[in-house]
């Protein structure tokens, strides 16, 4: 389980699979680019939920990480990436 980060969401925020409270954390995230690559993005904050597996990402988060899979080598296997807000 990654770290909690502060947010003032985090009391409001219900899980849409189970319904419990999601957390803010920081955690590490695999994402499959191509047929052979994988991109490990650490240190991405997300809400995770607190009763299942389910986690969120916020949409100016989900544009950071979609910018650093665009600059990952499409010939790459699996690399390791740092988020960075």
């Amino acid at each position: 389980m990654g770290k909690r980060f502060e947010n003032t969401e985090e009391n409001t925020m219900k899980c849409r699979i189970c319904g419990s409270n999601m957390a803010s954390i920081i955690t590490d995230l695999p994402f499959k680019v191509s047929r052979k690559s994988i991109v490990i993005v650490k240190d991405v904050p997300v809400f995770q939920c607190n009763g299942c597996p389910e986690y969120l990402l916020g949409d100016v988060v989900m544009e950071q990480v979609e910018n650093i899979l665009e600059r990952v080598d499409a010939a790459t296997e699996l690399e390791v990436m740092k988020y960075a807000a």
